[in-house]
């Protein structure tokens, strides 16, 4: 397989730039830059070049590294250069967005209780634990802890979750003047229409299973150079995708589990994929894609 090197990468951790980030011979090296100046032009550019990103559901995580923490993102991007990170929002008692999946914390802390109970002071005195239990060196972090360490290095995709507010997302999202540098989740086009209202300039996923819900959208005067449509998990619809690509419209997919075959998602004409190893989709991708190094990287424009 060929080495990956990303002379436009922007998803790494701050590093040497002349540093070969991963332990082995095939582990991809990459140039530190800032995420794109224009997602909007970002995902055209995908569209329009044939080439599909990656995402890492919850931020990749793996034995050591647990979901949805700054460790596991720094270390996603060493081994996985150029990869979206999406994470999830919840809301604690004292009203502190933070990165968190599930309504408890049994699962993923080494503690116990519901995150609508508890405050950020009790949230932090858990550890996180990685997918096996094991307890990990990292605490719950905020969403702006998460937005602050994404500067520059990457895109996070944010999933709200039941309890959270658009606004207070979109508020934050702007106190750290992230907006360029997130993609928001929603999974309808009602809560499309309804995020863009209350931010114009925020790009959004949803869940689009007919092409004509972008009527539905544009009748709610939804920008959709703004829009990126879910359209499922493992085999999307290839009428559907080709028909979205008619209108401009970008596509998102899922490839969850293990011993999957990522290049599919580039075969399949979507524009980014989200999957659970990060290394092992951009690896499959980056050797179905036809380029010296990821395709994708071609896109990214300070």
């Amino acid at each position: 397989m060929k080495r990956l090197l990303l002379t436009a990468a922007f998803a790494l951790a701050a590093c040497d730039p002349a540093t070969t980030i991963g332990a082995d011979s095939d582990a991809p090296a990459a140039s530190v830059t800032a995420p794109p100046g224009s997602l909007a032009g970002f995902f055209d550019c995908l569209r329009e070049n044939s080439a599909t990103a990656i995402s890492a559901h919850r931020g990749g995580p793996g034995p050591g590294f647990a979901e949805n923490a700054i460790p596991t993102f720094e270390n996603t991007l060493s081994v996985a250069p150029m990869t979206f990170l999406e994470v999830d929002i919840a809301r604690t008692a004292d009203g502190v967005l933070v990165l968190m999946h599930d309504d408890r914390v049994e699962r993923t802390t080494t503690g116990r209780g519901a995150v609508a109970e508890l405050d950020m002071a009790q949230l932090l005195a858990f550890m996180l634990e990685d997918d096996n239990g094991r307890a990990v060196d990292a605490r719950v972090p905020t969403l702006r802890e998460a937005l602050d360490w994404a500067d520059g290095r990457a895109v996070l995709e944010l999933d709200i979750k039941r309890g959270v507010e658009f606004e207070d997302v979109i508020d934050e999202v702007q106190a750290a003047n992230a907006m360029s540098r997130v993609v928001f989740i929603t999974y309808s086009v009602n809560a499309a229409a309804v995020l863009a209202r209350l931010a114009p300039q925020a790009m959004i996923y949803t869940t689009i299973s007919d092409a004509r819900e972008l009527e539905t959208l544009e009748r709610r005067n939804v920008d959709l150079t703004r829009i990126v449509a879910w359209v499922g998990t493992d085999t999307p619809d290839p009428a559907l995708v080709r028909a979205l690509a008619e209108r401009g419209v970008e596509t998102r997919s899922g490839m969850f589990g293990e011993g999957r075959e990522y290049s599919n998602a580039l075969r399949q004409g979507v524009q980014i994929v989200a999957v659970d190893d990060a290394r092992e989709a951009l690896r499959d991708v980056d050797a179905a894609d036809g380029e010296q190094g990821l395709a994708a990287a071609q896109c990214v424009t300070p």
